[in-house]
C-alpha cells in the first residue's frame, strides 16, 4: 500500500512540475517590439509570414502597433527556438529523476 502512494504521490509531483515548467517558460517567450509587448510562438511567426512587410498588428494586450514583421519574426523565432531548447532539456532532466 506504502508503495502505491509513494508512486502516485511521484507522479502528481511530475504533473505539477511539468505545469510549473510549461508556465515559466512561457513567461520568457514575452519580448518587446516597436513599443509592444509580445508572445513569441507559431502563431506569431505564423502571422508575421502571412503579412506584408509593414502591418499593424494587435500586441499581447491588444495595442494596435505598426511593425516591420519580418524583424518581428526574425525576434520571435529567434526566442522562440532558444527558449524551447532550454525548456526541451530542462523537461529531459525531469523526466529522468522520475
Amino acid at each position: 500500500m506504502q508503495e502505491l502512494v509513494k508512486r502516485i504521490r511521484t507522479r502528481f509531483d511530475h504533473q505539477q512540475a511539468r505545469l510549473v515548467l510549461k508556465e515559466t517558460y512561457q513567461a520568457k517567450m514575452i519580448f518587446a517590439y516597436k513599443g509592444g509587448m509580445w508572445r513569441a510562438g507559431p502563431e506569431l511567426i505564423n502571422l508575421c509570414s502571412v503579412c506584408d512587410t509593414d502591418v499593424v498588428l494587435l500586441d499581447i494586450y491588444d495595442t494596435p502597433v505598426l511593425v516591420n514583421t519580418e524583424l518581428l519574426k526574425s525576434q520571435a523565432m529567434q526566442l522562440w527556438q532558444e527558449q524551447m531548447n532550454a525548456w526541451h532539456s530542462e523537461y529531459e532532466e525531469m523526466s529522468k529523476e522520475r
